[in-house]
């Protein structure tokens, strides 16, 4: 009986973990522009690896696909989905999340602001 309430009980933070999964948590409060984010992620490349909605030609499979990106709880599996959470994950993945496969990219604080500005409006 124990373990079952257990896992009933965990079951909503495992399942936040699997890759990629929208969790109906939305990132609200971003400041940035939502139009630059998206031309930045264009200009930087992000869809030779992600699947991003609204991008083109952003059709990437080697990392998780980004749809409904503001809805899920978690940033790598390691953040909880805030603004500055997220502007931090794109300024330095690795420091986030040593030996990700998502490099440095380099960003300026304003490009990882309206990049994360654009990923807010995936819903």
């Amino acid at each position: 009986m124990k373990r079952a309430l257990l896992a009933l009980l965990l079951l909503p933070l495992l399942s936040a973990c699997e890759g990629g999964r929208d969790t109906g948590t939305p990132t609200l409060g971003l400041q940035g522009n939502p139009a630059r984010g998206q031309r930045l992620i264009r200009q930087y490349n992000c869809g030779s690896c992600h699947t991003i909605p609204g991008v083109y030609g952003a059709h990437g499979e080697v990392a998780p696909p980004l749809y409904w990106f503001s809805r899920r709880s978690f940033i790598a599996g390691e953040l909880p989905n805030t603004p500055a959470n997220l502007q931090r994950w794109l300024l330095d993945p690795p420091a986030v999340e040593p030996g990700t496969a998502m490099p440095r990219l380099g960003l300026k604080p304003d490009e990882a602001r309206d990049i994360a500005a654009y990923l807010s409006t995936l819903r």
